[in-house]
């Protein structure tokens, strides 16, 4: 059996109405007969959203509702722990890009030791069946599930014949011959090229942290900036970058550093922002930043005067990529 999670809450939702399942035994009746896509959705790219827009138009068809089923954590996390995982998407951005789209319901499958090793059609039988009741699933071509990967989407739609759900099979999705795929995004980011993995995402892509104190550097120079706290694996090329930065329900222009500060200290990698025609604290609060375009590569500088003139001329640089995007800003 499914392993169901010790959580207060069996069932919340994201503010916006989708109806998010952690419990397995807390299914909803309306939730039942639902249609349901089944993957771990990392970035929510292209890709996926074909995915996403035949689970819609199913569950139009039938009244039934439309969802999603997600791992958390990302099974490489599972069976790698000790090796980092740049996550596009945390499970919060997650849910809010695929409620976005308008999924109504988001399962959230608690990816254990349990889960892990459960067979395949042990899977459908006591989840998909046995919990959701599901009439439609989609999957990927490449969707595999079950102990040592046992099942693939060519079993789950021979099941589905036997069990009485329908199942639909999303073929390799791609562009002038650029396919969708979290891993190549990951590729593009590692390279800096912010442009090519926007592309395969279909947005700017963004992230999101919480503002913490730092060293004060930034304001000693005259160019204040907000340390924005990451998610451990994070494999972004070092350098600066044209972002734009959320804060509430305003959007401003900026100029992005991710590195590890060789000028100074030489520490772990980071995030730091300067955004333009901004005053105020921003401290704990949750920004988002969006990567707009690649600057230039992180350098050591021999003396503070020489990083402020080449900062400067970095915010000149951003402000011009910003403009060529479609954004208003002003330095």
């Amino acid at each position: 059996m499914i392993k169901t999670a010790n959580l207060r809450k069996n069932a919340d939702t994201t503010g916006g109405g989708m109806i998010v399942i952690r419990n397995w035994d807390a299914v909803q009746d309306d939730v039942r007969g639902g249609v349901f896509a089944i993957g771990n959705f990392d970035g929510v790219h292209r890709g996926h959203k074909a995915l996403i827009k035949k689970v819609l138009e199913k569950a139009r068809r039938t009244g039934a509702k439309s969802g999603v089923i997600v791992f958390e954590p990302h099974p490489k996390v599972y069976f790698h722990p000790h090796e980092p995982h740049f996550s596009l998407t945390p499970l919060d951005e997650k849910l809010r890009l695929l409620e976005g789209l308008g999924i109504e319901v988001a399962v959230v499958a608690d990816f254990d030791a349990e889960l892990a090793s459960q067979p395949a059609d042990e899977f459908i039988d006591n989840f998909l069946v046995g919990r959701l009741g599901v009439s439609h699933v989609v999957v990927g071509y490449d969707f595999s599930f079950g102990n040592r990967r046992s099942g693939s989407a060519v079993t789950l739609q021979a099941a589905g014949e036997k069990r009485g759900f329908g199942t639909t099979i999303i073929e390799q999705q791609a562009q002038e011959g650029e396919v969708f795929s979290s891993s190549v995004i990951r590729e593009h980011l590692a390279q800096g090229d912010v442009a090519a993995a926007a592309r395969l995402l279909g947005r700017w892509w963004r992230i999101s942290g919480r503002v913490t104190s730092g060293a004060k550097l930034g304001t000693q120079l005259g160019f204040p900036t907000a340390n924005v706290e990451l998610p451990a694996g994070t494999a972004l090329k070092h350098g600066i970058y044209s972002v734009r930065v959320l804060i509430g329900e305003e959007a401003f222009g900026g100029a992005g550093y991710f590195g590890g500060r060789p000028s100074v200290d030489c520490g772990g990698a980071r995030l730091e922002v300067f955004i333009f025609n901004f005053s105020g604290d921003l401290y704990e609060t949750v920004i988002g930043v969006e990567f707009i375009g690649y600057v230039r590569d992180d350098r050591r500088f021999d003396d503070l005067e020489e990083m402020k003139r080449q900062i400067a001329v970095d915010c000149d640089t951003a402000a011009v990529q910003l403009r060529k995007a479609g954004f208003d800003t002003r330095v």
